[in-house]
């Protein structure tokens, strides 16, 4: 299929014209180009690479969700987010003019996401902008109904991998098979993370830590045969640390030492929506994971909601969405976490996780402890009369099912949804929600 099919022709010039600003803008400037993908986690991984290295380089990385083949050259040029598209694409020209014309202080390193929804798209992220390092996160079922299998996901994602130069580094996931396999494929130096003992930048002794100013986790962080203390006092989720190991194996490719990357790694926290622990209202603890939802990532949460102690646990959860023929397994499939999680209320959010609601009342759950509601406005609304004082809650989504809504009725004010959860600007806060095109397909 031509990948622009279903674009306009004036879109099709536009991203021609933005690649070829970005790739002149490039070929003058020759700043280290980091690439980060994957199907989890690749926005938090980005914000870690971005942290460590602005310790040896002056470091700019992409801003909000710049991952495709309109926000990554507008990355490069150094376009910021907001305004309408018109207005983007005019301060592109304007700004990549002023660069080829004049010598003007460029950064010396681009740290960009690079999104994958549909076949084709990394090679043609790759035709923009040339990675030195490549990053790879975790291979998922994100988008697997245009792809049709993860094997599939993992070979487009991989392509950047393979794209490295010989004088490059690959940072690889060792704790996932697919990912690591990857580095069969590439003439660049593989540095893997994680925490198999394999691994070459490994955590272990991990702890959760419960102290006056909140939740964290510390590891020790282990390269080379050195190691060193590492305190995440903003992190509540292991696979965040997951995302600090990449920044830590980014920061040993441009040869920062231990002990700095370290310290670095003290000001990660994740960024809205991406599982922070907030305090709501009358005492509520607040999981909220509310940016994107796959089988993967929620599994992943509710292995962070086991780990933290509660009067009561809750779980508000909402369709994953962009499953094709997986979905129905999908939901089903996150009863076992659930139950692992000592969850004692299930408030499910969409018609997908109808499925969801059946398994966990087959498996013994209590019909008085399972509620299926049709949309995000229903969960809020009843959210005061289900919630109390010491429940710790779970919400999460994918992006089309605004869950964000249900944690701001979970806060303890306005102000605190601005400044803690995603999607807050005014043009996404004013947009009602409207029922995902899927669902028809369940009418």
């Amino acid at each position: 299929m031509d990948r622009n099919d279903g674009k306009s022709g004036k879109l099709v010039v536009a991203e021609r014209a933005l690649a070829f600003m970005a790739g002149a803008v490039l070929r003058k400037y020759k700043p280290l180009v980091v690439g980060v993908t994957g199907s989890v986690g690749k926005s938090s991984a980005k914000e870690a690479v971005a942290l460590v290295l602005s310790g040896a380089l002056e470091a700019r990385k992409s801003e909000g969700n710049y991952n495709n083949e309109v926000g990554v050259p507008l990355s490069v040029l150094g376009v910021g987010i907001g305004g309408s598209s018109t207005g983007r694409f005019l301060s592109a020209i304007g700004r990549s003019l002023y660069l080829l014309a004049l010598p003007s202080r460029f950064s010396e390193a681009l740290v960009l996401e690079l999104g994958v929804d549909r076949p084709g798209d990394m090679s043609a992220l790759l035709s923009i902008v040339p990675v030195t390092i490549g990053v790879v996160t975790t291979i998922g079922e994100s988008h697997i109904e245009y792809f049709g299998s993860i094997a599939a996901i993992a070979k487009e994602k991989g392509r950047l991998i393979a794209s490295l130069p010989q004088d490059g580094f690959a940072i690889l996931n060792a704790d996932d098979e697919r990912v690591l396999g990857m580095g069969k494929k590439s003439k660049a130096t593989i540095i893997s993370y994680g925490f198999v003992p394999s691994a070459t930048v490994r955590a272990d002794n991990v702890l959760l830590q419960h102290a006056d100013d909140g939740i964290g986790f510390s590891f020790k962080l282990n390269y080379d045969g050195k190691s060193i203390p590492v305190r995440l006092p903003g992190i509540i989720a292991r696979h965040h640390i997951s995302d600090a190991l990449a920044g830590a194996a980014v920061g040993i490719a441009v040869g920062m030492n231990l002990v700095d990357i370290a310290k670095r790694l003290e000001a990660f926290a994740p960024l809205p929506g991406r599982l922070r622990f907030l305090n709501g209202r009358d005492g509520i603890g607040l999981l909220d994971d509310t940016y994107n939802a796959s089988p993967s990532s929620v599994s992943a949460a509710l292995s962070t909601l086991a780990e933290i102690p509660a009067r009561r646990k809750v779980v508000v959860l909402g369709d994953m969405l962009e499953l094709g023929a997986l979905s129905e397994e999908g939901h089903r499939g996150l009863a076992d976490g659930i139950f692992s999680a000592g969850t004692e209320l299930a408030i499910l959010v969409g018609q997908h996780m109808r499925s969801l609601a059946e398994e966990l009342l087959v498996r013994g759950m209590s019909r008085g402890n399972v509620l299926s509601l049709p949309d995000p406005d229903s969960a809020s609304s009843i959210m005061r009369d289900l919630i109390h004082e010491g429940d710790l809650v779970l919400v999460k989504g994918s992006q089309g099912l605004r869950m964000e809504k249900v944690s701001e009725s979970l806060l303890r004010s306005a102000e605190d949804a601005r400044t803690f959860l995603c999607r807050q600007s005014p043009a996404w806060r004013s947009k009602p929600f409207t029922p995902p095109s899927e669902w028809g397909e369940d009418i």
